[in-house]
C-alpha cells in the first residue's frame, strides 16, 4: 500500500489555515486530518463543521481528502452536519458508539467513508465484528485530547497485530491510520508495522522548519531502506 501523510490541522496556525493547508498540499500531502473534540469525551474543545466547510473548496481545488476524526460523545447526532460540510472520511471512536454497526452504516449512507478508532488502552478485540464494514481503522498512539504528546511504544505491536488480523480476514484494502507522537525518527517503525496513513501535527506545523521541509523529512524517513 502507498504511504499517505495526513497533516493534522490541530497544530496549524488558524490565522493562516488556508495558506498552511495549501503549503502542505504543495509538499505532497494527500489528506488533511481534522481533529474534532467536544470537551467531554476528551478534555479539549476544538473545531466543528464550519472548519470543514471552509476547507472543502481548497480540498476540491487541490484534490485533498478531508479526514475528519470525531473525538466526541454521541457522534451520530453530528454526522449529518459534518457530511454536509464536506468530510470525505468520518471516523468515530468505538468507546462512544454503543450501536457501532448502525453508526458506520449511517456514515456510509451520508456519502462519506466510515472509519473507527481505538484509544491506546482499548483492545483490538472491540473491532472484531466491525472490521468488514469500515474503510479505515485509526490506532491512537497517544491518549487523545492534545497535540504534541509522545508516542506510546506498545502501539507498534498493536498496529502489527491489527494488520495481521486484517490480512487473515481478506481485508487488505482497509487502511490503518496512526495518530499521535509520530515524527521522522519513528515513522519508519510505524509503517513497517503495517500503517499506511500517518497523521502528524506538531511535527509538520511548527516554528523549527517550514511545512515543506518537515514533510520532506517524513518522506525521506519513510523511503529509507
Amino acid at each position: 500500500m502507498p504511504i499517505t501523510l495526513a497533516p493534522s490541522i490541530l497544530s496549524a496556525d488558524f490565522a493562516r489555515l488556508g495558506q498552511q493547508v495549501r503549503e502542505a498540499a504543495a509538499a505532497g500531502a494527500a489528506y488533511i486530518h481534522v481533529d474534532v473534540m467536544d470537551g467531554h469525551f476528551v478534555p479539549n474543545l476544538t473545531m466543528g463543521p464550519v472548519v470543514v466547510r471552509a476547507l472543502r473548496p481548497i480540498a476540491d481545488e487541490l484534490d485533498l481528502t478531508l479526514d475528519v476524526h470525531l473525538m466526541i460523545e454521541q457522534p451520530e447526532r453530528l454526522l449529518p452536519a459534518f457530511a454536509q460540510a464536506g468530510a470525505d472520511i468520518l471516523t468515530v471512536h468505538v468507546e462512544t458508539c454503543p450501536h457501532l454497526h448502525r453508526t458506520v452504516q449511517q456514515i456510509r449512507e451520508l456519502g462519506a467513508k466510515p472509519g473507527v478508532t481505538l484509544n491506546p488502552a482499548t483492545p483490538l478485540v472491540t473491532l472484531e465484528e466491525i472490521m468488514p464494514y469500515v474503510d479505515q481503522i485509526l490506532v491512537m498512539s497517544v491518549n487523545p485530547g492534545f497535540g504534541g504528546q509522545s508516542y506510546i511504544p506498545t502501539s507498534t505491536e498493536k498496529i502489527a497485530r491489527l494488520r495481521r488480523q486484517l490480512n487473515a480476514r481478506g481485508l487488505r484494502h482497509v487502511d490503518i491510520e496512526v495518530d499521535g507522537g509520530i515524527k521522522p525518527d519513528n515513522v519508519r517503525e510505524v509503517v513497517e508495522a503495517g500503517a499506511n496513513i500517518i497523521v502528524a501535527g506538531s511535527a509538520i506545523f511548527n516554528a523549527q522548519a517550514s511545512i515543506a521541509e518537515n514533510i520532506a523529512a517524513f518522506r525521506r524517513a519513510i523511503s529509507r531502506q
